[in-house]
């Protein structure tokens, strides 16, 4: 369950009649706990119920007892006293007798308390129950989540009544329709309307209550909206809708076509009326809504919540700190102020990917509250904002979003006059709307943002009367910016987007960027187009940009790609943050692995490199260069390798089997192969991937040379699964795969060591302190989960086992979320080792053996029992030494002690790998012989 679903689950529980029994099971069903857990815990004999006070206990979540009236705040004592709560670590006590209700997160104390029909509003304090870990402004502003599900109901009601509706050509128009509610809502509760619940109210009264003719009230309201005082008496409006101001801005011109209700919907919209809709807040709201309109998005419906001091973490560094520094460096000099103030005036912040306009509601929010300091201490604290919404610009492809975005801006400058200046001046100034328009509807990668935003020195007018709000073309790019001489910062989360997940079109767009500039483009994330495009504008106006990616365009091979690109116009990094998740409101969700990156023409002494330590707190280094992999003090670029650098053996990946599953055997299938011993050591080999490293999962699969095929085909065992595998590979869509059918009696590929293989898994969880290569003392077959180095010396092992080697694959090569992603030609034949002596093999070798003999001593435990890291200090103490000694002989050959930190350790890896290609670079220059063709 996400967000709104348990909103509405848990509003549902407090509107119905209360059961005391079924009370405790009915809110543990609201946060999503399954019936069959639902019986277990209501199981007399033998149940999962621990509660020690006749109560509903569930472990390690919420203790939970129903008591007789009056005695609620005794029975929370008594929760939090008892002896279960404390054994069964339970993170919640919750009490009611029906008509109070109180509850205690005992983690940090907070308390809730209220009567029991409005316990519905605190859902977000529970939100931990179904596994959402939720941040502070959330549960503080529970409204915009109730308000989502509410609006989706009334929204896919009205499809239903209303299926003309759902076609291409009229989704706008119901979209449109949707953002004149959201309007009305917030006008009529924050006396926009002069009058408190007018909208809501006058439905009410005046339509139908078969809501027959519904769509005629809200059509007449809103032609009231749009048609100025002094035309109304002309236009014959209905008495009952002049009550309502002139709103203008285009937000009810350009038709009032309403979509017909049905009973439901007429409930659902009063229902939304009758919200409190002055706790929106449009830097949470709109992230939320965007789904409502869309059928693809609806079903995550609520789990698009970005938090703000995410989003801070791109906007702070980009020049709110900047500007913040600037403030406390006036002090209360009038001249000063008065410069920084005007100078806000001119900034504009410009966000490519808007969505529903997070980035830039929280952007003039803070440059408000900025400005607002400015005016007290200038003794102007009633002074009208300097800092017009159409500095605020954007680019947003759907076109719900783009109505969102602009209504969230509206909502967040009115908010912002009530705060700075007070409700009468605030009101007095709102309306009639202001007829611009400044977010733009298209594909961003497609539009020319100089049109969008021009530089400085530059105006682009649009030829066109009755310029507003939202009657404007929403794809109209070239509009007029009158503040010359100002900054430009570009922000944003653009879509991130693999080569796999990429649609057509997606890949088209890459192309349309990147073709003239480079040929590698197709290995791009489709984040990667907004970086490059921000680094093109910045050609031409006083541009520093900072986007939201995924970390893969920091890592592996889109480096060498995409970086010489934005570095080659002449731009740095001033500041990033460097892995972290970036969480939404779905039940359990891991979050998405993010970046953070800052490129500016301006070039900062000290860049910003952040980090978020386990307490979620940020970390901040300051160096004088940040390089594209994320490091402090380094802008070296790995390029991959098709040989190791260094004197190390070969790596290669494993065999890709490419097989159906018939080639590769479980315990019970070799079984059932009927084989004799002999034949089994003939034609069976162990298999191992990543899995079987890391876990000790146990497979072999079916290995034939061609010389033995004749005589393996003839076990009819056999002869079935090589059959198998030449009609899987025949009916491929794949041509690769096809090719392969003339040899289905072998993998892809048959590499396997005649003596040893040392194995190292493809993917490796960055929660472990080391690589955790193994050595194969017999024959095997790697699949293409995992390397090889195949019959070589010990000491490889030594290399791939060490920090030195942890902490480079970290740097340079992609990663699977933020776990390891290895690779042979990123991270293996672009490692720098030092000249080994053979007294260095010698020792890096005996290291190696103490680490497996290490690992052999703790038998039957696997590599992922022995290196995980709340148990290898602990519970196998030997693999630990072990790898500190192979630390301190590998670190010493370098510098001669060990590093002090892995910061330090990067440093001289890079430095030796610049050294070392650099020769390599210049001996194959002199060796090309002079003269000739």
């Amino acid at each position: 369950m996400n967000a709104v679903e348990i909103e509405e689950a848990v509003s549902r529980l407090a509107e119905a009649p209360f059961d005391s029994e079924e009370f405790p099971f009915a809110f543990l069903e609201a946060f999503g706990n399954k019936p069959t857990t639902l019986k277990r815990i209501k199981s007399k004999s033998g149940g999962s119920n621990q509660s020690d006070l006749g109560g509903v206990l569930q472990r390690n979540n919420i203790h939970v007892k129903v008591c007789p009236e009056g005695e609620v705040t005794n029975t929370l004592t008594a929760l939090r006293d008892s002896a279960a709560t404390a054994r069964y670590k339970v993170k919640f006590i919750l009490a009611t007798d029906g008509k109070s209700f109180e509850a205690e997160n005992l983690a940090d104390g907070e308390i809730v308390a209220c009567d029991y029909p409005d316990f519905h509003n605190h859902f977000g304090f529970f939100l931990p129950l179904a596994g959402i870990t939720t941040v502070k402004q959330i549960r503080e502003n529970a409204f915009d989540i109730k308000a989502t599900g509410r609006l989706n109901r009334l929204y896919v009601e009205l499809l239903k009544e209303n299926p003309e509706w759902d076609k291409a050509d009229r989704r706008e128009a119901l979209n449109h329709f949707m953002a004149r509610l959201i309007f009305c809502f917030f006008a009529e509760d924050t006396n926009i309307f002069h009058s408190n619940a007018l909208f809501t109210a006058t439905i009410e009264q005046m339509s139908a209550s078969d809501s027959s003719n519904t769509h005629e009230v809200l059509s007449e309201m809103f032609r009231a909206m749009c048609t100025p005082l002094k035309d109304r008496e002309a236009a014959k409006i209905r008495n009952w809708a002049d009550r309502f101001p002139y709103v203008n801005g285009g937000l009810f011109s350009g038709g009032v076509a309403v979509p017909r209700f049905s009973k439901i919907a007429r409930s659902y919209l009063l229902h939304v009326g009758n919200l409190d809709w002055t706790k929106i807040n449009p830097d949470i709201f709109g992230s939320m809504i965007q789904a409502v309109a869309d059928d693809e998005e609806r079903g995550a419906l609520g789990m698009h919540y970005t938090s703000v001091p995410n989003i801070l973490k791109v906007l702070n560094p980009l020049f709110l700190d900047d500007l913040r520094e600037q403030l406390e460096a006036a002090g209360d000099n009038a001249r000063k102020l008065l410069n920084l103030r005007q100078r806000m005036a001119r900034i504009r912040v410009f966000d490519p990917a808007c969505g529903s306009g997070n980035f830039l509601v929280i952007a003039y929010k803070e440059m408000r509250a900025i400005e607002a300091e400015i005016n007290s201490r200038r003794g102007e604290p009633d002074r009208r904002s300097d800092i017009p919404l159409t500095n605020f610009r954007g680019i947003e492809i759907r076109h719900f979003s783009c109505e969102i975005a602009r209504l969230a801006l509206i909502i967040g400058e009115y908010q912002c006059d009530v705060m700075y200046r007070g409700p009468k001046l605030a009101l007095a100034e709102f309306l009639p709307l202001k007829d611009d328009n400044w977010i733009t509807c298209g594909n961003a990668l497609r539009l020319d943002w100089l049109s969008v935003c021009p530089p400085t020195g530059t105006g682009v007018k649009v030829q066109q009367e009755d310029l507003d709000l939202f009657s404007t073309p929403l794809d109209q790019a070239e509009i007029d910016f009158e503040n010359e001489g100002g900054e430009t910062y570009i922000c944003g989360n653009p879509p991130y987007k693999g080569t796999k997940n990429q649609t057509q079109r997606e890949k088209e767009d890459l192309k349309f960027i990147f073709e003239d500039h480079i040929r590698r483009y197709g290995t791009l994330d489709y984040v990667a187009a907004w970086f490059f495009k921000a680094a093109l504008l910045a050609q031409y106006t006083k541009t520093s940009f900072a986007f939201v990616s995924t970390n893969s365009i920091c890592q592996g091979g889109q480096v060498p790609v995409l970086w010489p690109l934005i570095f080659n116009l002449g731009l740095e990094i001033f500041f990033a943050h460097q892995s972290f998740k970036w969480q939404n409101l779905a039940s359990n969700n891991a979050g998405v692995i993010v970046i953070i990156v800052g490129v500016s023409h301006i070039k900062p002494s000290l860049k910003r490199l952040f980090n978020t330590s386990k307490d979620g707190s940020n970390i901040e280094i300051k160096t004088n260069k940040i390089g594209p992999y994320l490091i402090p003090g380094n802008d070296v670029i790995v390029e991959g390798k098709s040989a190791p650098i260094s004197d190390l053996s070969v790596m290669n990946l494993g065999n890709a089997p490419y097989d159906g599953g018939h080639l590769i055997l479980h315990s019970s299938d070799v079984d059932s192969l009927g084989l004799s011993e002999s034949q089994k050591k003939k034609w069976l080999r162990p298999l191992l991937g990543s899995a079987e490293i890391i876990s000790g999962v146990s497979r072999q699969c079916i290995w034939i040379e061609d010389q033995e095929l004749k005589e393996a085909i003839a076990i009819d065992s056999i002869r079935l699964r090589v059959e198998k595998v030449k009609k899987m590979r025949l009916t491929s869509s794949d041509i690769g795969t096809r090719a392969m059918a003339s040899k289905p009696h072998q993998f892809r590929e048959m590499n396997c060591g005649k003596y040893s293989t040392i194995a190292i898994p493809l993917v490796s969880s960055e929660n472990r302190a080391f690589l955790t290569p193994n050595l194969i003392g017999i024959s095997c077959s790697m699949t293409n989960k995992s390397y090889a180095i195949y019959d070589s010396e010990v000491w490889n092992f030594s290399i791939l086992s060490s920090t030195l080697h942890l902490c480079w694959i970290a740097a340079v090569c992609g990663r699977m979320k933020t776990d390891y992603s290895y690779s042979n030609k990123m991270g293996w034949n672009t490692f720098p080792v030092p000249t080994l002596t053979e007294q260095n093999k010698a020792d890096l070798t005996r290291c190696a053996e103490d680490i497996l003999l290490a690992r052999e001593h703790y038998f039957p435990a696997t590599i992922a029992d022995m290196y995980a890291p709340d148990r290898m200090d602990t519970e196998f103490p030997l693999v630990r030494e072990a790898h500190d000694r192979n630390d301190e002989i590998l670190e010493r050959i370098y510098i001669g002690r060990r590093f002090k930190n892995d910061t330090e350790r990067l440093e001289k890896l890079f430095e030796l790998y610049t050294k070392m290609t650099s020769q390599q670079a210049s001996s194959k220059k002199s060796a090309k012989p002079k003269g000739g063709k």
